[in-house]
């Protein structure tokens, strides 16, 4: 997962010097070729996981009579188009305690766009829980999400695996009101930190703000809009793509660094912001279809981590311009996520 966050970058002793920007004798700042260099680097770094996806899900169903378990895993077909010999691969990463495979099957349902393997197994006693582990993330992208729902003896249970929880144990019993909770808040904050795209709009929102109250005007709406694009869409007829949702999600980090460049005074930017969630929160709507979660529960998480992240970048985003005046940081993060969204959106777009 990258993040601005975190990530040190190093120079050759001397090299600040000579790449910081130019000035006209007016004073007035030029786009030297440092300038230029800075721009193009931050963005092959932040560029480096484009092979991952904004939305990568998968869905699986389990069913356990007796000594016996059916399971059922559904893959989007362009998951697997990097992943080799699927037919083998994907089901020996879902794997079962005390359970031995005795057949499996895979092949494309094109007219669902997925790609789906059934697996039959043999217990030695009939179980009283489910232990499994899945490690999907390991094969397809390091964000993937794989939803699981079982059913045993009438009584129904579910988990949710990505690259942080690859192990779950299936109780089938009622989960409480506190276990819910945190699940679901869990996942929500999960999500919303999920790629880089989501990492790096948070670090241009932070960008595009001129100040702290405007900072907070713009969390907020872009916290609002997300929340309407999940209450919405679900009743309308129209229904994202997944290939769409992840193109929009980089052309939302393209626009803010073009508004940060291009149009520094703009006003109203908080109504951009809240758009912009709006396109976010296609993602949180694809995530609710799948996993079934409440969205109350889903978001509010999400937008804790959310609103914790631009603090952080907050506070980096103000040492470093305090630090780093001469090589113009906002400039220089601006122009890398512009390249960034718009490489992005295109590799999307035609892959």
């Amino acid at each position: 997962m990258t993040a601005i966050v975190g990530r040190r970058f190093c120079t050759a002793p001397g090299a600040l010097r000579a790449t910081s920007a130019g000035r006209m004798p007016g004073g007035s700042p030029t786009r030297s070729p440092g300038f230029v260099y800075r721009a193009l680097t931050l963005a092959i770094l932040f560029a480096a996981p484009v092979c991952a996806h904004v939305v990568s899900m998968s869905s699986g169903d389990l069913r356990v009579e007796g000594t016996h378990a059916r399971y059922q895993l559904r893959m989007p077909l362009y998951e697997i188009a990097h992943v080799p010999q699927p037919d083998r691969t994907l089901l020996d990463h879902v794997r079962f305690a005390g359970a031995r495979q005795t057949a499996r099957t895979c092949a494309e349902d094109k007219a669902r766009d997925l790609y789906v393997c059934n697996a039959e197994y043999t217990y030695a006693r009939p179980p009283e829980q489910v232990e499994l582990e899945c490690t999907l993330a390991a094969v397809t992208v390091p964000n993937h999400v794989h939803m699981l729902r079982a059913e045993m003896a009438g009584k129904h249970d579910q988990a949710l695996f990505d690259l942080s929880f690859s192990h779950a144990t299936l109780r089938f019993r009622p989960p409480t009101a506190v276990e819910v909770a945190t699940e679901e808040a869990g996942a929500g904050a999960m999500r919303a930190l999920g790629g880089p795209v989501q990492i790096l709009f948070l670090a241009a929102l932070v960008l595009a703000a001129r100040s702290r109250r405007e900072l907070a005007a713009l969390s907020v709406m872009f916290v609002a809009g997300q929340a309407a694009a999940v209450a919405a869409v679900p009743h309308m007829a129209w229904q994202p793509a997944p290939r769409f949702v992840e193109a929009a999600a980089a052309l939302t980090v393209a626009y803010l660094a073009v508004e940060v460049l291009l149009l520094p005074k703009a006003g109203a930017r908080w109504i951009v912001a809240g758009v912009l969630g709006v396109f976010h929160g296609l993602y949180f709507h694809l995530f609710l279809q799948t996993s079934e979660y409440r969205p109350g529960w889903v978001l509010a998480g999400a937008a804790a981590v959310e609103l914790a992240t631009v603090v952080a970048l907050t506070l980096v985003f103000t040492r470093l311009a305090r630090r780093a005046h001469a090589l113009r940081p906002v400039q220089v993060s601006a122009s890398a996520l512009l390249v960034f969204g718009m490489v992005w959106f295109v590799l999307r777009l035609v892959g």
